[in-house]
């Protein structure tokens, strides 16, 4: 009994230092289990859409342990390793076995290896020697420490050889069936696990087989052994092996360059396999009838509202057509982006309580410190609702909006967009930022605009699934969807009028923008559930007549809603609680007074909208034959009457004089109100009245109007023989031979003249 007891504890003794031996050596010589992937992106669902070779050539594409199905992992199992999951990563008695069957047989006739072990040799490769064996037995013991044994299964069949430059299961299954792991069927699974016992001669697309004969060979012992059950062996037996080396995927090239960078392994995107598929079809065609009018690059980015994500990019409309520099990055491009911005100024001015939809702005000419902006038809179009001029993608009306709210209100919110670029550029950025005269790209703009789409609630868009997303409230709910009923009306002039599916019109709100020179088309536009951006152009910076939005980009746009999310019962966006309705004067837009005849339904933001009273008509004192009007200084005790005038600037007096529209004009002010008429108004320093200029016929040189206002009142506008030239203290005019009248006006409509005599001579 002592004798036994001291076998026992010397037993004990030996275990606990071989034991505390393997401790110490796997502490001071690890095992190395750092690999090297492909870079794999696949979309949200999983499917792999793009892969690269390792920095040695290698396809060795990560299996993730939820690719790894049961199925798969029974068979490979079975096959290698019975029981793997029984032994600590050395099989002892498989050792045993396989010696006496060499020693036997005198030569190597059957291996020992466990799964473990043939992790360990692929894990640190070497020559066969029993040295290494030895050591091969010491790395599957630690691996079998460290590891559970779904992890050591996911190394092997991430490291199991399939000849050539393709190691591990997820590379053969993509490369040789164009398939994921866990798509597999058991025929598959099986005629994959023999190809690594003899990459040489079971070669996918040489010898299948071959391949389908050594297959059949272990679906027949399955049977035997009763592992599956026995109709899905015999499905197995008959299925045919249909295999052969394909190239790696390689879609969404954009986005896969651009993210490669910045992560590594298995990298799940946002994207929908589906989705991209269509568009990209729908982009490429589109880009084919383009080219007939030498326009011949487009990018696609679509953003589901609900998320944030971006499940379609497409950066060009042919990745491979390197003569139009198909392999850059359309989404991201710096370009201007023409009138896009102009929807998120009117929404900034409805915000500050200064603009609602049916306010009138006047769209006459203005003058900012020497910028003179003009509507893209070189028109003017007199007093306009905000919702028509943002509709009719006015420049006048969205300029003098900005000007009103501070050029900062509108950079100040595009930086807290992430528009680098106006960033970057903030100091130098003017009033002309809202027409395009700033940097922005697809990304930044389908990104604003689907902040629309959610209310006001910006997101910066997402490409990979996983990130941690935030959101900034950049406008209100009232002011969004004041602004999304103006762009989802039709009756808009950058309606494409021959958009062929017309009885298919997506219910979408959109917006177009062309840049300067027409180098850029862009169309953006969102429902409920997606926001669509869309550019059209050149990446060489060429311009082209036809690069217009709503002609080029509007029906690509459609296009794609209507293969994406055509449903036109979906229901539409609902007045939120933060919006109300009111009656407005339609001739100002301002609340009514009880001298305005008409009124019009309009929206409003309780307690910040303009309460400002309507003001449009006034009362004034006349003389009796309506030849003078008199103010409060001047008016007379008798032979004067009170009579109601439409007041207005002297420029939209001038617009309504230009078109024949008739107006009764408020009489000249009482010249013998010596303290208003002098003091009040312009003064012309420049010509002098009754000046007498003899010019160069051949290179007249031109003639300076210059003029001193009041402090406060500081812009004036210039007519020359009674039609409107220019607005602006100081101005240069060339004139024609003989008399010229020449007139400086003030936003109050008092008026100055001087006459001139202009005479060509020959120098």
């Amino acid at each position: 009994m002592i004798r036994f007891f001291k076998k026992t504890i010397s037993i004990v003794v030996l275990a606990g230092i071989l034991f505390g031996s393997f401790l110490v050596a796997d502490r001071f010589f690890p095992v190395n289990t750092a690999i090297e992937y492909s870079k794999v992106i696949s979309d949200r669902n999983g499917l792999v859409l793009h892969a690269f070779l390792t920095s040695t050539d290698k396809w060795r594409m990560k299996t993730e342990l939820n690719e790894i199905s049961p199925t798969l992992r029974e068979a490979i199992i079975q096959k290698e390793d019975k029981y793997f999951y029984c032994h600590p990563g050395v099989n002892h008695f498989a050792i045993v076995r396989a010696l006496a069957r060499n020693i036997f047989y005198g030569k190597r006739t059957s291996g020992a290896s466990t799964i473990t072990m043939q992790v360990a040799r692929a894990l640190e490769p070497r020559q066969r020697s029993y040295l290494n064996k030895w050591i091969e037995m010491f790395r599957a013991l630690q691996l079998e420490w460290c590891f559970s044994k779904s992890e050591i299964l996911q190394l092997y069949l991430n490291l199991v050889p399939y000849g050539g430059n393709i190691e591990g299961v997820k590379a053969a299954a993509l490369l040789y069936l164009d398939k994921n792991p866990d798509h597999l069927s058991l025929a598959e699974i099986t005629a994959l696990s023999v190809i690594p016992n003899r990459p040489s001669s079971l070669v996918p697309g040489k010898n299948n087989q071959a391949i389908i004969r050594e297959r059949n060979k272990w679906l027949q012992r399955f049977a035997a052994e009763k592992v599956f059950p026995g109709r899905l062996l015999a499905d197995a037996l008959n299925e045919p092996f249909d295999a052969y080396r394909r190239p790696a995927p390689s879609l969404i090239p954009h986005l896969a360059r651009r993210i490669s960078h910045s992560a590594t392994g298995n990298i799940i995107t946002t994207i929908d396999l589906q989705i991209q598929t269509q568009i990209e079809k729908i982009v490429y065609d589109y880009s084919r009838s383009a080219a007939l009018q030498e326009v011949y690059n487009a990018a696609v980015l679509v953003v589901d509202n609900f998320t944030g994500k971006v499940i379609s990019y497409c950066g060009s409309s042919d990745f491979e057509d390197s003569l139009h520099s198909g392999q850059v990055d359309g989404v991201v491009a710096i370009r201007e982006p023409g009138s896009t911005l102009k929807p998120f100024v009117y929404a900034l001015a409805i915000d500050k309580g200064m603009l609602s939809p049916k306010r009138i702005i006047n769209d006459v000419p203005v003058h900012y410190d020497g910028y003179e902006p003009e509507n893209f038809d070189k028109q003017f179009n007199g007093p306009v609702t905000m919702e028509y001029a943002l509709g009719h993608s006015l420049n006048i009306p969205a300029v003098k909006t900005l000007h009103a709210i501070g050029r900062d209100e509108l950079t100040d919110l595009l930086d807290r967009c992430n528009f680098k670029q106006v960033t970057k550029d903030h100091g130098k950025l003017g009033l002309s930022v809202v027409l395009g005269g700033c940097g922005a790209n697809l990304e930044q703009l389908t990104g604003i605009y689907s902040a629309l789409a959610r209310n006001g609630s910006w997101i910066q868009p997402s490409f990979l699934e996983g990130e941690r997303i935030s959101s900034k409230q950049i406008l209100t709910n009232a002011s969004a969807y004041m602004i999304t009923d103006i762009l989802s009306k039709v009756n808009r002039p950058d309606f494409p009028l021959n958009w062929q599916s017309t009885a298919r019109m997506p219910q979408i709100a959109w917006k177009t923008g062309t840049s300067y020179g027409r180098k850029d088309a862009w169309s953006i536009g969102y429902n409920k559930r997606f926001t669509v951006g869309v550019w059209v152009g050149n990446f060489s910076g060429a311009g082209k007549p036809g690069i217009v939005g709503a002609l080029l980009a509007t029906p690509l746009l459609f296009r794609i809603f209507n293969a994406i999310d055509y449903n036109p019962n979906e229901s539409w966006y609902a007045k939120p609680a933060d919006c109300e309705e009111r009656l407005v004067c339609p001739e100002s837009g301002l609340v009514p007074s009880e001298h305005c005849s008409r009124v019009v339904a309009d929206y409003c933001i309780p307690n910040v909208s303009d309460m400002q009273t309507c003001d449009h008509e006034q009362q004034l004192a006349v003389s009796v034959d309506d030849k003078w009007s008199y103010c409060k200084t001047c008016e007379p005790t008798i032979g004067y009457r009170l009579k109601w005038f439409r007041m207005m600037e002297g420029t939209v007096q001038q617009w309504y004089a230009d078109h024949r529209i008739h107006f009764e004009a408020v009489p000249p002010h009482n010249p013998a109100c010596e303290k208003v008429f002098k003091e009040g108004g312009p003064i012309i320093l420049s010509p002098r009245p009754g000046t007498e200029f003899l010019l160069s016929r051949s290179s007249p040189e031109p003639i300076l109007l210059s003029c001193r206002t009041e402090e406060n009142n500081s812009r004036v506008y210039w007519y020359i023989n009674d039609q409107f030239y220019k607005m602006g203290n100081r101005v240069f005019f060339t004139p024609a031979a003989g008399p010229v009248k020449i007139s400086c006006t003030d936003e109050k409509g008092r008026l100055r003249s001087v006459s001139i005599a202009v005479q060509m001579i020959d120098l």
